[in-house]
């Protein structure tokens, strides 16, 4: 199921093994350098997190395979993508604000669906 809209389609997108498209469209929409994307931490990064984002090489990465599939953990790290500034790549973003626009998508998803599902009803 394809959701029409921007942001239910994000998240369809990554739960549906599609991480790659979706940062595309991502990065096509905010106007952004599409960040790589790669499965195993930095080394400086191998504590508990899902994931971390490099401004330095643009890079998001995920602990693991599965962890490609996480909308939240895509979206999270995509935020700080966007928040670093192009010129110097200092991060900008906090965690605070990257879970909020993860979860911005994450919830218009599940209205979406509900809303599909009770369409689907009638």
């Amino acid at each position: 199921m394809a959701l029409d809209s921007f942001k239910p389609h994000i998240v369809w997108l990554i739960l549906n093994s599609n991480p790659e498209e979706a940062l595309k469209l991502l990065a096509e929409n905010y106007q952004v350098a599409i960040p790589s994307l790669k499965v195993g931490m930095p080394k400086k990064h191998k504590h508990k997190a899902e994931g971390c984002y490099t401004a330095k090489n643009q890079t998001i990465y995920v602990r693991n395979s599965d962890t490609l599939f996480i909308p939240f953990v895509i979206l999270h790290e995509f935020y700080h993508h966007l928040r670093s500034r192009a010129v110097d790549r200092v991060h900008r973003g906090t965690e605070n604000h990257a879970n909020r626009f993860a979860m911005d998508f994450i919830v218009q998803y599940q209205e979406a669906v509900k809303k599909a599902q009770e369409e689907s009803n009638q």
